[in-house]
């Protein structure tokens, strides 16, 4: 049996209170037992109330405390919330854990689990070292907030998410608390049957809003901004033993392999098919017991049983097949693989370097170069890479979370769209594991530019299936944390790397790369059209030899986990994306609507939430990019309403320059109760 607690409070050293809810395995009364801490903005009583359940009843049933606590500013929590990852939130982590650890019903060691923002809040918290915490589980999370979160990409400002997620991510922190939890300490009004401290808590978090957005934008290099929080400046701060989990459909993959490679502490990787969502709920399949395989990870290092699990390899992962683009997979064919330590041993490896030619790719027979691939690096050529501002409309979702439209098309497309080097077919299948690598020798006819490279697995019968890819603001092309102008026409040896990837390729397949300058709407476009000049280039692809130690892996158990809360769909959800051209004005617009529908939670609560976004570029005119968003949220609960929405945007003016405007709207019973409106014009790097 679990004892359910749905709310208590935290208090911390300034009087501020965080809301918590609790799972207690029934013996934890009589028996201290270790717990397992989830520390997120993303409101418990409602915004992650359904699926808390399937992860922490399970590990309350297996003998472990699951809490599941609201940070400051959020939720049904007390104060102001002012940034991501903000100092604030680390230091009331470092607290939590704390109090965790001092109640009488843990044994004083604790766990922390996490899914993206809780992924990276694990990390950040790890590398504080708090006496109690014992180890972690980060799930597609990071440890490099420049390079690999949801603001930039290579230099490049993430415009596919510059809008969306500062938009959702204000609709969810202008939420107010829920009255039944908010009682503050020195306001016991009631009015209507409900406390009416929450009402002053909510209008205190209208009032110290942020303009997200436009605060993102103001960094646009590695500053030490971004720099807090990015556990990779130091990854000796981490003692901790730490368990790091990401999926090849997934954004935050590539922090796997770098933490693997930079910790010192104990550690293992996984790595599977997965979109943005947890191991044993994944899209694509297959998913696994990851439950079940965090308890040997849990009762290894906060129980002191020897699970075997640390006997493993050090890496697992999901060697994916071939398979037909498509913008939806339920199912990616593959593998499991392993490697005992990361990066491998040199001998599990083959370097294959394809020389770049005006015909193509030309690849050596081994790792010693061939006299074609000689022949074709000395060779004097040059072609031409121009901005083409619908390429990128096939690329799909940044961040996918398996839905449909959230994977990349076939790239047939887009290769035409960009500057293609295509390789001979392979005579036999080639397994690739790891980051690809492109060093390129090019000239840029503005003062600055970017170089976004594709890689595609292109079958016989000529779909092309994108495997990866890599982009890189070239001002940025020594140092992301310094912006250096191209001089036009001057020759520059760039080099690029490409997302982590694993993938294999089938005889009789070849390889594709596409090279293009703008990336719409993944990137934000440069302020005028680039043309670049490409006269020499490498690329070199890993190639991963068999081992036979990989038929001895031992199975995963089948997807696992507890009940999630029932809820009741009290009207249907749906969604759309669309894609069209004004043929008039040469106007491409992308747009995504979603609505959750009304939804009913087991104590009465009802919400409902709906989200539009717009992609807008002239094919002609990079400085037309315009990103248009809205949000809007209900709440309600016999007579309590509550509604927020959102309306927001991005440009940019003549000399590139970034204007970022944003309209947020409150109402209780439809009055309004707050309108605020942000502007902010925000220059772009020269």
């Amino acid at each position: 049996m679990v004892e359910v607690i749905e709310h208590c409070w935290i208090p911390l050293r300034d009087g501020t209170r965080l809301a918590a809810k609790l799972w207690l395995p029934d013996t934890a009364r009589t028996k201290a037992v270790p717990a397992i801490l989830e520390y997120l903005p993303y409101r418990k009583s409602d915004g992650t109330a359904q699926g808390d359940p399937v992860r922490h009843a399970f590990f309350a049933a297996h003998g472990y405390v699951g809490a599941r606590v609201d940070l400051r500013g959020s939720g049904d929590s007390d104060g102001l919330m002012f940034d991501e990852y903000h100092e604030q939130e680390l230091r009331d982590g470092v607290e939590v854990i704390a109090w965790l650890a001092g109640q009488p019903w843990c044994n004083g060691r604790v766990g922390m689990i996490g899914i993206s923002w809780g992924g990276f809040n694990a990390l950040q918290l790890a590398a504080r070292r708090p006496p109690a915490l014992g180890a972690i589980i980060s799930v597609a999370g990071t440890d490099d907030r420049y390079a690999d979160d949801v603001h930039y990409l290579g230099g490049n400002v993430l415009a596919r998410d510059a809008l969306t997620w500062p938009t959702s991510f204000t609709s969810i922190l202008a939420r107010p608390p829920d009255p039944r939890w908010q009682g503050a300490p020195h306001h016991d009004r009631w009015r209507d049957g409900w406390r009416d401290g929450w009402r002053d808590s909510w209008l205190a978090r209208l009032d110290a809003m942020p303009h997200y957005a436009a605060l993102w934008l103001q960094h646009q290099t590695r500053d030490d901004y971004w720099r807090h929080g990015s556990v990779r400046e130091n990854y000796a701060d981490i003692k901790c033993p730490v368990y790091v989990v990401g999926g090849w459909s997934d954004a935050y993959k590539n922090a796997v392999p770098r933490l693997l490679e930079g910790l010192s502490a104990p550690r293992k990787g996984l790595i599977g098919p997965w979109a943005h969502n947890w191991p044993n709920q994944a899209r694509p399949q297959p998913a696994i017991g990851f439950l079940t395989e965090c308890l040997r990870w849990w009762d290894e290092w906060l129980k002191g049983i020897d699970t075997g699990i640390m006997a493993e390899p050090m890496l697992r992962a999901w060697l994916q097949d071939r398979v037909s683009p498509a913008q939806i997979h339920k199912m990616r064919p593959g593998r499991w693989v392993s490697e005992t330590a990361w990066p491998p041993e040199a001998a599990r490896f083959v370097m294959r370097r394809y020389a770049l030619s005006a015909n193509g790719l030309i690849a050596p027979i081994t790792n010693d170069t061939s006299e074609a691939h000689t022949a074709a690096t000395a060779a004097t050529w040059e072609r031409v890479a121009s901005t083409v501002l619908s390429h990128g409309l096939d690329g799909g979702a940044w961040c996918p979370f398996g839905m449909r439209g959230d994977f990349p098309a076939d790239q047939r497309a887009e290769d035409g769209r960009s500057l293609s080097f295509a390789s001979p077919p392979n005579r036999s299948s080639m397994d690739v594991l790891g980051h690809i690598e492109l060093r390129v020798m090019l000239s840029c006819d503005q003062p600055n530019g970017a170089l976004v490279a594709r890689l595609c697995d292109v079958a016989p019968d000529g779909t092309s299936l994108l495997v990866t890819r890599g982009m890189l603001n070239l001002c940025l092309r020594n140092s992301d944390a310094h912006n250096e102008p191209l001089y036009p026409g001057t020759n520059y040896e760039v080099k690029l790397h490409f997302d982590f990837a694993g993938h294999t390729i089938a005889a009789g397949h070849h390889w594709q790369l596409a090279l293009a300058p703008s990336y719409w709407p993944m990137i934000w476009p440069m302020p005028k059209p680039v043309t670049l000049h490409i006269t020499n280039g490498e690329l070199c692809i890993p190639e991963r030899v068999p081992n036979s130690a990989d038929t001895n892996l031992a199975p995963f158990a089948p997807p696992d986990g507890a009940a999630a809360l029932p809820v009741v769909q009290l009207s249907s959800p749906a969604g759309n994306r669309a894609q069209s051209l004004n043929v008039f004005t040469a106007e491409q617009r992308i747009t995504q609507i979603s609505e959750q529908g009304r939804v009913r939670f087991p104590d009465g609560l009802e919400t409902t939430a709906s989200s539009r976004d717009e992609f807008i570029i002239r094919a002609d005119d990079p400085n037309s990019a315009r990103l248009e968003a809205a949000r809007t949220f209900t709440m309600q609960r016999d007579s309590w309403q509550v509604a927020v929405a959102i309306e927001a945007s991005i440009s940019t003016e003549e000399d590139g320059a970034f204007v970022a405007e944003q309209t947020l709207t409150a109402t209780e019973r439809g009055r309004h109760v707050r309108k605020r409106h942000w502007r902010a014009r925000i220059p772009r790097l020269p």
